[in-house]
Parts: structure tokens; C-alpha cells; sequence
């Protein structure tokens, strides 16, 4: 990894996503780009204000980082859009990794358009990581969710090429939800049957995640198949609970449309969710 966006508001969420960057920075000996970007909808003189205010502060944050941390450390500050600025910036530069913390969301613009860390996340080229969690040091624990298609495989192969798999305990974790064990077919089998067919589901589910395992050439600490509770997002999270996880990774796959704009998916449901931090790669 030679290149890590941190995008902040200079919200104390954003302090969570440059602590994060900063962890990660130095572990690999990256470059950090902080990068804070003016919202352009307002009266011009307020953002002229706001874009010397802004360069100012993070001349002096970017300066600091170098001085007392030894991170080589940029900023920039953009115009526009929150999400677009951080996207473009991010290909402009050709970084490797986006962090950016999760934002407060506005109720209803929310609704329609979801928060600056949503929509950057479905449109960005590159990894991002939302930074939920407090940062004390270095990832100790991940949780890789699969689907076994080929997005949670690009996704933690990602992981990997991040160096972000190096030194932790490794959780791979797939949720199922049998699709033959429906209400009306379960009242028509004995408790037996319905055991057997679970247990034959899993069985099944098992070997895939030891494939998967081995497709994407990582070690794991434990290999999890888990039925679906709630929701998939939902034994997503009490598994990252139950392994004390830091970070989890999930994949996601790139939308067209006006499905760009709206929520529902996998990944989505675990970012509103989630209490720790989460990395979420673009197919």
C-alpha cells in the first residue's frame, strides 16, 4: 500500500477515519493524503472563507502528522460535491485506500441520497474503509463475509494485497438461509427431517467456505457457516461480536442506474450497522 485518502469534515467521526489512516499509514509506510472538500452549493465568499480556513488547518495538521508521527503526510482541498471531491480526488492521486468516518445523517435528504460515506462508497473505484470504531492500534481481528461469488472474493483478495490480513486472527463467515426450508415445507417434515436438511445445508456450505479459503490463499483462524437470523447483516454483526472482531470486510457489487442510488444491499445494511470498522471493496 503506497497511498491512503483520509477524508475528513472535522467532525470527531472524522478524527476516527485519520487516526485509522494514520494506524494504517505507518504500518505500511504509505503516503496519507488528508483531504477535506467545500461544499461549492453556497454563497461565494462563504466558500472562499471556508476554502482558505480549511487549507490553513490542514497545512498545519499535514505538517504536524510529518513532524511528530513520521508519516509522510498531504492534504487538499477540493470544491464540490462532499462525495464527488473525495472520489475524484482519490483518482486523481491513484490511492489505494479511502478511509472516511461515518457521518451524522440528515433524516430526510438522507432518504433520497443517503450520507457523504454512502454515496462515496457506491460510486468509489477504490477500497474504502468506514471508520466506526475507536482506533488503538493495529487490526488484531477480522471478519471476512462471503457469499462466494466473485465479489467477497475480489474483496478479500483486496484485503490482502492491502497487507490489512498480516499479523490477525482471520474469521471467514458465511451467512445461508435455506431456500428449501420455507414455513409451508417445514410443516409438512418432522423435526428430524428438517434437522437432517439443515444439517446437510451446512455440511454443503462448509465445503464452500473451505474452497473459498483457499481460493483466496488466506489462513484462517476459524471458518464460520451461520443460518440466517434476523437479517444477513444482522449475523454479520453478532459474529464480528462474538470474534471480537475490528474490522469486517464484505464485498459489493457496482450498480448502474438509479440503483446507485438506493439502499438495501448486504454491504449497505452492515456500514448502517455496524459498531466497527468496515472495509468495503468495489467489484
Amino acid at each position: 500500500m503506497e497511498r491512503i485518502l483520509v477524508s475528513t469534515d472535522f467532525s470527531t467521526r472524522s478524527d476516527r477515519a485519520l487516526r485509522r489512516g494514520s494506524l494504517l499509514a505507518r504500518q505500511s509506510s504509505a503516503e496519507l493524503v488528508i483531504v477535506h472538500v467545500v461544499d461549492d452549493d453556497q454563497p461565494r465568499r462563504l466558500m472562499e472563507v471556508a476554502q482558505v480556513e480549511a487549507t490553513v488547518f490542514l497545512h498545519e495538521l499535514a505538517r504536524t502528522m510529518r513532524e511528530l508521527d513520521g508519516i509522510r503526510c498531504e492534504s487538499r482541498v477540493a470544491l464540490g460535491d462532499p462525495f464527488q471531491g473525495i472520489i475524484d480526488v482519490a483518482v486523481e492521486l491513484g490511492v489505494d485506500l479511502v478511509t472516511l468516518g461515518s457521518h451524522r445523517r440528515q433524516i430526510l435528504r438522507d432518504i433520497f441520497l443517503g450520507t457523504t460515506a454512502e454515496r462515496t462508497i457506491r460510486h468509489s473505484v477504490q477500497p474504502v474503509i468506514m471508520a466506526n470504531g475507536i482506533p488503538a492500534g493495529p487490526y488484531r481481528s477480522i471478519l471476512i463475509a462471503t457469499d462466494f461469488t466473485d465479489c467477497s472474493i475480489i474483496a478479500a483478495k483486496a484485503a490482502k494485497e492491502l497487507g490489512l490480513l498480516e499479523h490477525t486472527e482471520i474469521t471467514a463467515l458465511h451467512v445461508v438461509d435455506p431456500p428449501d426450508l420455507s414455513l409451508v415445507l417445514r410443516a409438512s417434515m418432522t423435526m428430524q427431517e428438517i434437522e437432517d436438511r439443515i444439517a446437510e445445508v451446512e455440511e454443503r456450505a462448509n465445503t464452500k467456505l473451505e474452497e473459498f479459503i483457499h481460493k483466496v490463499e488466506v489462513v484462517a483462524t476459524r471458518c464460520v457457516v451461520k443460518l440466517v437470523e434476523v437479517s444477513t447483516a444482522m449475523a454479520i454483526k453478532n459474529c464480528a461480536q462474538g470474534a471480537q472482531a475490528d474490522l469486517v470486510i464484505v464485498g459489493t457489487r457496482r450498480r448502474t442506474g438509479i440503483e446507485k442510488w438506493l439502499l438495501g444491499s448486504v454491504a449497505e445494511s452492515v456500514l448502517s450497522s455496524s459498531d466497527v470498522d468496515v472495509l468495503v471493496v468495489p467489484s
